[in-house]
């Protein structure tokens, strides 16, 4: 069963089980996936539709972070479920150690020695772990490695 096709099972259920919080969630995921495709003009596949969930993961951790430092902590509770809900779709995360080992791979594939070649080592790892890892603590990972 492709990912979409599973959240859209999922929202079947949200709305039988009359869970608003989590049909309200699943909508706003599908409608970002619609619009992806629209935008395409082509049916999203599971990365595809993987890389709408981490956008949509992004987006709702910044407005978590400043809810929370605006003291709206209702509005960050309900952004943080719904990053519980998406981040049931994604992929199993790496560990920092195969964040690490990837990291040093993908420094040796490319011959980076110094902080300028970053883009070149970024570029390696998007692919590879795209949807896997927090990009964000790969790039912190990648920035260390490439101080040394």
């Amino acid at each position: 069963m492709s990912l979409k096709l599973r959240i859209q099972d999922d929202m079947k259920a949200a709305m039988r089980a009359r869970d608003s919080e989590r049909l309200g969630a699943l909508r706003f995921l599908l409608a970002a996936i619609k619009q992806r495709e629209v935008d395409s003009q082509a049916e999203l596949d599971d990365a595809g539709v993987t890389a709408v969930i981490e956008k949509q993961l992004k987006q709702r951790r910044d407005s978590a972070t400043q809810y929370a430092d605006a003291g709206r902590t209702d509005l960050a509770d309900k952004e943080n479920f719904e990053i519980t809900v998406l981040e049931a779709y994604m992929p199993a995360q790496m560990s920092e150690a195969e964040i690490d080992s990837a990291v040093a791979q993908a420094v040796a594939s490319t011959g980076a020695s110094s902080p300028a070649d970053m883009g070149k080592v970024m570029g390696a790892l998007k692919g590879a772990l795209a949807g896997r890892a927090d990009m964000g603590l790969v790039s912190a990972r990648v920035k260390h490695a490439l101080a040394r």
